[in-house]
């Protein structure tokens, strides 16, 4: 902020966020911190470079004036950003009901007697912010592919294809086991029927020969009893 005798200008710096093509404005505010009227003129070093509305004006005993300073569309960026190009505001008492249309060039000059206050401005380009770039998902550094969850709770792209395929490898090793399982048991049973068959006939040959069991009879009854309760054992 400049104060001055006349007026507080804010801001001294002109700030334009550069873009190329694109016009762009900024705004300049006079403080009339006087019980007199003061008359202001805005020149500039381009004129053809910017628009300055108003660029005249009455400023009433304490109170203020917004200026908007336009720069027109640019078609190449200077090098480095750098703008020597400034503007002058000029300042001085006016009398009491002046009007902006009444302002001439002999307001401000200074051999009629006048005292003109000045204020020199600069012109500052600055680069224009930059959005965030978005970060895709799953490349955070170290992270590792994850699938996806849908709204219902399943798992979707990798995580559910290796799901499957566990799945399937798991139910495969449990009908191999289920069917060799039953292999057994059937020839268990094979087994167990023709160990009866022989036991039926030895049987029958010991009654015809004695009356009593004989030795080999006892020791067929006890294989045959480990035979069952090895086969209701894996059952």
């Amino acid at each position: 902020m400049s104060t001055g005798e006349l007026l507080n200008i804010e801001p001294l710096e002109l700030k334009f966020p550069f873009e190329l093509k694109k016009q762009i404005s900024c705004s300049l505010q006079l403080s009339n911190k006087t019980e007199n009227y003061v008359a202001f003129k805005v020149k500039t070093t381009n004129p053809k470079k910017y628009c300055v509305r108003p660029n005249t004006g009455i400023v009433l005993p304490r109170s203020t004036c917004d200026i908007i300073v336009t720069m027109q569309a640019q078609k190449e960026a200077p090098a480095d950003l750098q703008c020597k190009d400034k503007f002058l505001l000029q300042s001085v008492v006016a009398p009491e009901g002046t009007a902006a249309k009444d302002i001439t060039p002999e307001t401000f000059s200074k051999e009629a007697g006048n005292v003109v206050e000045e204020c020199k401005l600069r012109v500052v380009y600055v680069a224009p912010p930059q959005p965030p770039s978005p970060v895709p998902e799953g490349s955070e550094e170290g992270g590792s592919p994850r699938g996806s969850v849908s709204d219902n709770g399943h798992l979707n792209g990798s995580e559910s294809a290796a799901s499957r395929t566990f799945g399937d490898s798991q139910d495969a090793s449990v009908e191999v086991l289920i069917a060799k399982l039953t292999e057994e048991k059937n020839a268990a049973v094979h087994q167990n029927n023709k160990l009866r068959q022989e036991l039926e006939l030895l049987r029958r040959e010991a009654n015809k020969g004695q009356g009593g069991v004989s030795i080999v009879l006892v020791i067929l009854v006890g294989l045959i009893g480990i035979i069952l309760g090895y086969i209701m054992k894996k059952a």
